[in-house]
């Protein structure tokens, strides 16, 4: 049985591609593995709290010597690490707001990148060297872009602080085995859109 963790990003709700997809997602996976779990994350509509001072000095202190202050400044980031050890795959729905993830999604991350809790330095002292602590875990990033051009090799590749970045922080936690599904072209609208939705609803309905 599979743990899947859904983590829907826009700001927007019912008028949202991003949540469409996820929604899409998990209609597909539960049809095909009923007995799997869901588990969910809001990381649009519900604000997701940004770190302070408070939470960086908690975050920096060996567990054994946190103190009730540190730990109640950890409270909401450990439950969100949980979520992220309880869980096996996690699926992230998230618009491109400019060029980059939206505000919430960067909060998200920055409460679950958590030193010896979701990654480490190899030697135990700042090295340069990450190790990921999400072992045996798959991503699925479902993203919405206005734009098109964004993928590998395409002509706006460099633009890309969306797919790229989550892929490369989430790896830093340990997740390798990443898939991003992409729609894009929302911006232009009309036949050239509904052809890249009726392409990326086909991928997504076709994932075993």
């Amino acid at each position: 049985m599979n743990n899947l963790l859904i983590i829907n990003a826009s700001i927007r709700d019912e008028r949202s591609y991003s949540r469409k997809l996820t929604q899409i997602f998990v209609n597909n996976w539960m049809d095909k593995h009923p007995g799997d779990h869901f588990s969910f994350r809001e990381a649009g509509l519900e604000i997701i709290k940004p770190i302070n001072e408070k939470w960086i000095a908690a975050a920096f202190t060996k567990p054994e010597h946190q103190n009730e202050e540190h730990q109640e400044a950890l409270q909401f980031s450990n439950e969100l690490v949980k979520e992220l050890k309880d869980n096996n795959i996690y699926v992230i729905g998230t618009p491109m707001y400019n060029w980059s993830i939206p505000s919430g999604l960067k909060a998200y991350i920055d409460q679950v990148m958590r030193i010896n809790e979701t990654w480490k330095f190899r030697s135990g002292k700042p090295d340069g060297d990450y190790v990921g602590m999400l072992e045996n875990k798959k991503l699925f990033i479902l993203s919405s872009r206005g734009d098109t051009g964004y993928g590998e090799n395409e002509k706006n590749e460099h633009m890309n602080f969306q797919t790229t970045y989550l892929k490369f922080v989430f790896g830093i936690m340990g997740v390798k085995d990443v898939t991003i599904i992409s729609l894009d072209n929302e911006e232009f609208g009309g036949e050239i859109f509904e052809q890249s939705k009726q392409e990326i609803f086909h991928i997504l309905n076709s994932i075993e």
